[in-house]
């Protein structure tokens, strides 16, 4: 195999290997760092998730931002499905107790699939539940270290639980998140995403990708 070949060889390789590496990074879930956050009736909270800024506006009971929440334990009963880690990595969480109203989670910028994990939904006599603007899908759920308790549980727009614990996923492109949810004290919640912290831009790796099979198939008419 000549010199010129071996190096458009190469390249096509490693035009590959990054399209392998990169698809594999857009697996991971991240989970938003809560950085303030305001208790009441008319709450409101702020953070960020990949780069993208979150903001929260509706009931805040209470609110663990400095990452040292306990509560997303075991990780198991908050991985599963699409979702690759537990809340527990980031360690926030923003609680809430059923104040009727409407709550409230926007992004800076559309995002794609985002997940919800929940915790400590309602209570083992007494269910509690959200009622979603969108159409979740369970990907996770069990016991939490807590109160144990077991999965929340999906149908339609609406999540209950009998101190339930889980994760749930939208699926398609969303600015923002609305839902009102049942009196009980408390449960929590938090935000994340399938994807990575920073994005790799997909137009550059196929451009690469391209650029690579291009050489390998003009090398190989030139032997010809």
């Amino acid at each position: 195999m000549t010199s010129r070949r071996l190096g458009a060889l190469r390249m096509f390789l490693t035009a590959s290997l990054i399209v392998l590496v990169a698809t594999s990074v857009e697996a991971a879930t991240s989970w938003t760092d809560w950085t303030s956050a305001s208790n009441g009736s008319s709450g409101s909270a702020a953070g960020t998730l990949g780069g993208v800024g979150v903001s929260y506006s509706g009931e805040v009971l209470g609110s663990v931002i400095n990452g040292f929440s306990s509560i997303w334990a075991p990780n198991s009963s908050f991985i599963g499905g699409t979702v690759t880690t537990s809340p527990s990595i980031v360690g926030d969480d923003i609680r809430l107790q059923g104040i009727p109203g409407t709550n409230t989670i926007t992004f800076t910028s559309p995002v794609e699939n985002p997940v919800f994990a929940i915790w400590s939904l309602g209570s083992p006599g007494a269910a509690a539940s959200f009622t979603f603007n969108a159409t979740p899908t369970l990907q996770a759920g069990g016991p939490n270290s807590s109160f144990g308790g077991s999965s929340i549980t999906v149908s339609g727009d609406v999540v209950s639980g009998r101190e339930g614990n889980g994760v749930v996923q939208f699926s398609g492109t969303f600015t923002s998140i609305s839902w009102t949810d049942t009196p009980e004290f408390f449960y929590a919640f938090t935000v994340g995403l399938n994807g990575p912290l920073s994005p790799v831009p997909e137009p550059a790796v196929l451009t690469l990708l391209g650029a690579g099979f291009a050489g390998l198939v003009w090398t190989l008419r030139k032997r010809r």
